[in-house]
């Protein structure tokens, strides 16, 4: 199976990640918008998607008749409602099963579909609207053709990495939460820069852009971050000087530790209820 116009996209959840992938897809040239249905349960929410050319709809059912390439977005609460809702419209046959929804493990949603779906699960971050995500990928066995297909569509979005499956939830503290995370650093970076002087969107755009080449030096470069520091510090310098102001006050241990009380909370956000039993009849 390819992502072409001959395989419709399914986002089951067009939320800000729903939105999003989407968004990422067209741009990607991976997907059209018109072969993309996104759902969401109110249908005045999906408003600007249908104006943008995306097929919008409140039926879960339809959308995944309608789609080769289905990809669950819902949150984690959410999802057992959506999958016994769809569980009789997956073909494993036909289907492949996307899923981005934190914490719920292959096993558990295969648990509801049925073994033969094949599921992929993927966690991606908001800057894959724009081409620019880190999405770390997973499958419990041999996917094959399926998990080629998903990585290539995410190649196309940004950076990808297959995990094996025990470290996607790290990878959602890592990387989905991360990017708020160096927001919120370019945030502060640009509000000391208004204390030293500019004006509020002189300091962000320079805080934005000077995270954008630090970043570019070591993705592009394929260097060790303190490597690039050492570039910048000199003796009795004003670099030295200001990183060891921020070591002093926690920097680095704030930020790890965020990630790590981030992982924490990700492997508990979905408690997974055993799938009804098979009908006798």
């Amino acid at each position: 199976m390819a992502v072409s116009g001959s395989t419709h996209v399914a986002v089951l959840g067009g939320g800000n990640i729903g939105a999003a992938i989407a968004r990422g897809l067209v741009a990607g040239g991976i997907a059209s918008a018109p072969g993309i249905t996104l759902t969401r349960r109110n249908e005045e929410s999906l408003a600007t998607l249908r104006s943008e050319g995306f097929d919008v709809t409140t039926d879960n059912v339809r959308a995944v008749r309608s789609a080769g390439l289905v990809i669950l977005a819902v949150t984690p609460q959410q999802l057992n409602a959506l999958l016994a809702e769809i569980k009789e419209s997956v073909d494993g046959r036909r289907h492949t099963i996307v899923s981005v929804v934190s914490g719920a493990t292959i096993a558990e949603i295969r648990r509801h579909l049925g073994t033969g779906v094949v599921v992929v699960r993927a966690m991606p971050n908001t800057a894959i609207a724009i081409r620019q995500s880190m999405t770390c990928l997973s499958t419990d066995r041999d996917a094959g053709e399926a998990l080629s297909l998903v990585k290539k569509m995410f190649d196309a979005l940004g950076r990808t990495l297959v995990v094996d499956e025990t470290l996607m939830i790290p990878a959602t503290a890592l990387c989905a939460c991360g990017i708020a995370f160096f927001l919120r650093a370019i945030r502060a970076a640009s509000q000391g820069g208004i204390e030293i002087g500019f004006h509020a969107g002189d300091a962000l755009l320079m805080a934005a852009q000077t995270a954008l080449g630090a970043a570019s030096l070591l993705v592009e470069g394929g260097n060790h971050p303190e490597g690039e520091v050492d570039r910048v510090t000199t003796p009795q310098g004003c670099t030295i000087t200001g990183l060891n102001q921020m070591e002093h006050h926690g920097f680095s241990s704030a930020l790890i530790k965020g990630i790590v009380t981030s992982a924490e909370k990700a492997a508990v956000l979905y408690a997974p209820k055993p799938a009804p039993p098979a009908s006798a009849d």
